[in-house]
């Protein structure tokens, strides 16, 4: 029986089961010749392309094409409602999909598939996104080089309620996706703020003053070498530790620890860590996946870190590698092109400017508290996800 075990009250019955192709119209893009300017001068058609595609609403592109590109090729206008899947573009591309708000085109790595008054499009799009795997299973174990195609589409299976289902279905999720999506709104707001702040700060153009409502003095410039011991010598590795590498950790969290033995690690383990060092990224340091360790426990860390160890506010000094003006002077003295990379020499003549100790107190406490605030926001996030995930698990068949 095609019935899904969450429904709202007022449905019973089997749902109907289709592929997509018996019920729909599916097309798809072009892209116009890109060595023809006019094609892309005074454009006001928005051009939808993998990039574009959020697995929700779309209301905006990345770029947009003339109305010389519609006349000239094969680019065609599609109607609002209009849902994309992605063919091609990448692995992790794959079955992603979107749903416009307003008529666009789109290029040739999109099925478009046009609406229908027998399905609600926005049921549609959820059940193309909770069935992603899907996608990505038939693509990965069909051909060498991972895609699916327009038949593939046509072919995919659909299953489906009465129109009445669809639309409170529809409707009921699209007011989760909108809880997510000012979520992540306010987590967008938070970083500028951050990123703000941080200019503002560093720059001096903020400036916080002593308990006792008095000015600190200057800032002095020095080289990193000066205020911290950088790759301080390890005593012996411990027998068992949790290994971080350069994979571990994305913007300051850390995504994976990884329990190992001493005679099984690989020979970048090498950094032994103390509550207060600060881990600097030192290949492709523009990613700023950098790290202030602040765990119990034996950790190390690989040598494609720096390890900082300094006897200031070490959560200053770790909030000053982000700053821009430093992470500048970085990149300019990176070597290579696919993987930049800074040597720890290098990194150490770097200046800073550094304040007084109490200063750099209160800054890096600002700035942790904002940082505190952006992680509740991403838990919040993550947790609606989930339980969006888990709701259609249980709404679809």
């Amino acid at each position: 029986m095609a019935v899904p075990k969450l429904r709202f009250k007022e449905f019973d019955g089997d749902w109907s089961q289709s592929r997509i192709g018996e019920i729909f119209q599916v097309t798809s893009g072009s892209t116009p010749l890109r060595s023809d300017n006019r094609f892309f001068e005074n454009a006001d058609i928005a051009w939808v392309k993998t990039t574009d595609l959020n697995n929700g609403l779309i209301e905006k592109t990345e770029e947009k094409i003339s109305q010389i590109a519609l006349k000239e090729t094969s680019v065609k206008i599609l109607p609002k409602g209009t849902v994309f899947v992605a063919m091609y573009g990448g692995f992790n591309q794959i079955g992603r999909t979107g749903l416009l708000v307003d008529e666009a085109a789109c290029n040739q790595a999109l099925s478009a598939i046009y609406p229908n008054e027998k399905i609600e499009s926005y049921f549609l799009l959820t059940f193309l996104n909770h069935k992603v795997d899907d996608w990505k299973n038939f693509a990965a174990s069909s051909r060498k080089d991972p895609n699916i195609t327009k038949s593939d589409v046509l072919a995919f299976p659909l299953t489906y309620p009465v129109k009445e289902e669809q639309t409170k279905i529809a409707s009921f999720l699209s007011t989760v996706d909108e809880k997510i999506s000012q979520l992540t709104q306010k987590h967008a707001l938070l970083s500028q703020y951050k990123q703000g702040m941080m200019q503002k700060l560093f720059s001096q153009q903020v400036r916080f003053k002593a308990d006792d409502k008095s000015e600190f003095e200057e800032w002095e410039e020095k080289e990193l070498k000066d205020i911290a011991e950088i790759n301080p010598k390890s005593k012996k590795l411990p027998e068992s530790f949790i290994y971080i590498d350069l994979e571990s950790v994305e913007k300051g969290q850390l995504l994976l620890q990884k329990n190992i033995e001493l005679q099984d690690a690989p020979s970048r383990a090498q950094r032994l860590l103390a509550k207060g060092d600060v881990l600097f990224q030192m290949v492709r340091p523009y990613q700023q996946n950098n790290y202030y360790f602040n765990l119990s426990g034996e950790y190390v860390a690989s040598t494609g870190y720096a390890q900082i160890r300094t006897k200031l506010d070490s959560k200053f000094i770790y909030y000053a590698l982000h700053e821009k003006t430093f992470l500048d002077e970085v990149m300019n003295r990176c070597t290579g092109t696919s993987y930049p990379a800074i040597n720890s020499s290098d990194l150490s003549s770097i200046e800073i400017l550094i304040p007084c100790l109490e200063e750099q107190t209160k800054i890096a406490n600002f700035l942790s508290a904002i940082d505190q605030k952006i992680e509740v926001v991403a838990q919040q996030i993550e947790q609606a996800k989930q339980w969006k995930k888990g709701l259609l698990q249980q709404m679809f068949v």
